[in-house]
């Protein structure tokens, strides 16, 4: 090894060249993150680090290697470091737990809007399949006014769920276990919830995902949606039906192929006014309905 220090603009550049040679889509961001949770400091304070050739201690290379290690192999820059940015939260996830993806943000508008804007004094909104808690802790968070239910049920996905529901410190939060399919879900709001929300399961179940880190390790349950990838489509379009009032805004994220099938489906079941709308890179990734 050289005997002149490793500075951090040093460790930047040959994590960010590994990541790249690994196929990694976001190398250099993910290095400066990767620096970041080894150093505890934020991704600008290692820029900033880089400019003024700021050295890193033997130790800390050391640890980075070891992660950059990691990362190359595609696990999850969220794996790695243990949490997740989403919107206002940042949420504890590793395996077992779907990671939130950005897009899912967007998503999560349209709930938020609909509470928002909502004429009753305390809204109701049930997310349906929470995971990390995402959604649902989103919806609380920014719309404290609002009563907001998670429904989870796969056991590998509760512990991060509990805990991100525990450290979100939303009062207005409750987590339920559960089956979004069951038709006793939830009996207790029949016809009084404002926003049904999910993000579901939604790739046919022949079909293989891309990005390793989907195929290698986001969790099965979370992925799989049956031989068109709408079982669970199907099934919360019913379970929405029972709990929403009239008038209720459904938000359905989805592949952006299916946008088509999902509000002939809705419409089908009786929900009116099915739109789907792109994300931010022109993809459909969700569909609303009314509750008639």
């Amino acid at each position: 090894m050289n005997s002149s220090p490793i500075t951090v603009r040093d460790a930047l550049t040959t994590i960010g060249g590994r990541l790249a040679a690994a196929g990694v889509p976001s190398p250099d961001v993910d290095a400066a993150l990767l620096i970041g949770f080894v150093l505890g400091v934020s991704r600008g304070r290692v820029q900033a680090m880089a400019i003024t050739d700021a050295p890193l201690e033997a130790s800390a290379a050391q640890q980075l290697d070891a992660l950059a290690e990691r990362r190359a192999a595609r696990e999850p820059l969220q794996h790695i470091t243990g949490t997740a940015a989403f919107r206002r939260l940042e949420l504890a996830v590793g395996p077992g737990v779907f990671v939130p993806r950005p897009e899912t943000e967007h998503v999560a508008q349209f709930a938020i809007d609909a509470l928002s804007g909502s004429a009753s004094p305390e809204p109701i909104a049930v997310d349906l399949g929470s995971g990390s808690g995402a959604i649902a802790l989103s919806l609380a968070v920014e719309v404290p006014h609002a009563r907001v239910w998670g429904v989870e049920k796969s056991a590998d996905a509760l512990p991060w769920t509990r805990r991100n529901f525990a450290s979100s410190g939303a009062a207005n939060a409750t987590l339920v276990e559960g089956d979004l399919a069951d038709p006793a879900l939830l009996a207790e709001l029949d016809g009084t919830v404002d926003v049904v929300i999910s993000n579901p399961p939604y790739v046919p179940d022949a079909a293989i995902p891309r990005d390793p880190e989907v195929r290698l390790f986001d969790p099965a349950m979370a992925l799989y949606g049956g031989p068109d990838g709408l079982d669970l489509v199907r099934a919360l379009s019913r379970t929405a039906l029972r709990l929403a009032r009239p008038g209720a805004l459904l938000v359905i994220e989805h592949g952006e192929l299916q946008g088509q099938a999902i509000r002939e489906l809705l419409t089908s079941d009786g929900w009116r006014a099915a739109s789907t709308h792109p994300d931010l890179t022109g993809r459909d990734r969700a569909t609303t309905a009314l509750r008639p």
